[in-house]
Parts: structure tokens; C-alpha cells; sequence
């Protein structure tokens, strides 16, 4: 069984974010770390692993050079290898690009699972892990706060506010989860020194066989500014009457 989790490199703080002259974050000169919510999904991953044979976990990622650091805590985490995109045409690349850039990676790598955070930290959109399956045409299962994987299909529970909901999807799949799935384990000192040798790939978009771009991709045909809306006070304290009089404005311009 192969697992593949989707893994992002994000500024250490919100203080360490800068943008650069073209107005996109500079994700090269200042600290960065895999995203936390990106740790549960590697430890759901291992605990998978643990439960089963022949599972390799593959941690990728699409961003610029320092982004191999999420990469490589990834590994420290779990991961058996890992796959780091990178392409200067990427940089500003919008969550569907992003999507479409990891979707090939995984198709390039084969998978029986896919796995994410649910949002990140520094866009919190939640948006890739629903394209990604869309993109590749398999069920997607989000906001995971329990995971669990039976021969042919992976089971979520999700709390709605109301109560813990089951839902159920055929494999392959991918799932995104939640910091209430289970607190990732503390790695050992041997997993830390391990890490150093496992494999890191580096794929272009070259070697993805696709040409996508990121911001300088992006074209605005057009910017409408909206004309503004109007508003109409119906007086009347007593209900009965505010309700007539509505009812007659209502009438009078044709909404009746």
C-alpha cells in the first residue's frame, strides 16, 4: 500500500512573513517550517504503517528550495521517502495550480491513499486536498478527527458540533485531518539521525510532464467596479403593520 501526504513548508511565525517587490510572500529569506497540521497527517500515515504491511509513505511537497526543511521533518516523523517539486515558474501559484502540480506528483508515484492537513496555516483555504481528488477523479473525505483504513476502504469520523458522524469511501482515496485525529508521536533520536538517509527526490515541471505557471501564469481580463445598492426603511413598530406596509413596497416595485 502506498500512501502519499501531501506536506507544506510554511513561515515559522507570522512574523517572518515579508513580501517582496511583486507583492507575493517571499517564501525563500526568512524561516520555515512543515505545517503542524501537516504532522498529524504524516502520523496518521505511521500509525497506518504500523498496523499494516508493505506501506511505504511518501511525503510530497511544491515550493521553493527551503522547502526541502518540511521534507526532511517529514521523514523525521515517519516518512519512508519524499518528493520536493520545485520550479521557478511556481512561484505565486494559486491553490488550483498548486492542486494541479501535486496531482501529477502523485499520479507519477502510484497510491492506494492520499493524505493532507486540512488547511494550512499560513492560506487556510482547505481547498487543495477536495481539488487534488477531483483532479484525479477518486473520493475525498475532509475535516477527518478519526481515521481508519479496512482492506478496501478508509472510514472518518467527523464532529459536526452535534456528534461524531461516520463516512465511509472506497479506496483510493484521499482524506484530509484535523489537529483531533490523535497528537503525533515525539520521533526518537534514532529516527532523527535515520532521516538523513532516506531518499529526497527533486521533480521539475519538466519531469512532471506538465507546464503550469504560478502568479506570472495569471491574467486579469478585467476589473468591474459594482454599482452600489440601495436600501428602503419600511416604518412601523407594531409587526402587524411593518408587515402590510412591506407587503405593499414589495407590490409596488414588482417583487410580488
Amino acid at each position: 500500500m502506498r500512501i502519499v501526504v501531501l506536506v507544506k513548508h510554511v513561515p515559522w511565525t507570522t512574523r517572518d512573513m515579508s513580501f517582496g517587490a511583486d507583492h507575493l510572500l517571499d517564501r525563500t529569506a526568512r524561516r520555515g517550517q512543515l505545517d503542524e497540521i501537516d504532522e498529524y497527517a504524516v502520523d496518521q500515515a505511521v500509525r497506518i504503517a504500523r498496523r499494516r504491511r508493505d506501506v511505504q509513505i511518501t511525503a510530497v511537497t511544491m515550493g521553493p528550495a527551503p522547502a526541502v526543511e518540511a521534507l526532511r521533518k517529514a521523514l523525521i516523523l515517519g516518512a519512508d521517502e519524499a518528493v520536493h517539486v520545485v520550479d521557478g515558474r511556481l512561484r505565486g501559484s494559486d491553490a488550483l495550480t498548486t492542486a494541479r502540480v501535486l496531482t501529477a506528483a502523485v499520479r507519477r508515484l502510484g497510491f492506494d491513499l492520499v493524505l493532507s492537513g486540512a488547511a494550512s496555516s499560513d492560506a487556510g483555504a482547505a481547498a487543495v486536498p477536495a481539488m487534488v481528488a477531483e483532479l484525479l477523479g477518486i473520493p475525498v473525505l475532509c475535516f477527518a478527527d478519526l481515521l481508519r483504513v479496512r482492506e478496501h476502504r478508509v472510514e472518518i469520523g467527523r464532529d459536526d458540533g452535534a456528534g461524531l458522524r461516520a463516512y465511509v469511501a472506497a479506496l483510493p482515496a484521499v482524506v484530509s485531518v484535523t489537529e483531533r485525529c490523535g497528537e503525533p508521536r515525539l520521533p526518537s533520536l534514532a529516527a532523527t539521525l535515520d532521516a538523513h538517509h532516506k531518499l529526497v527526490r527533486t521533480w521539475s515541471l519538466a519531469d512532471l510532464g506538465i507546464a503550469e505557471r504560478g502568479a506570472d501564469g495569471t491574467v486579469v481580463r478585467a476589473v468591474r467596479a459594482q454599482p452600489g445598492g440601495t436600501a428602503h426603511l419600511v416604518p412601523g413598530d407594531e409587526p402587524t403593520v411593518a408587515a402590510i406596509r412591506l407587503a405593499d413596497f414589495l407590490a409596488v416595485h414588482q417583487f410580488l
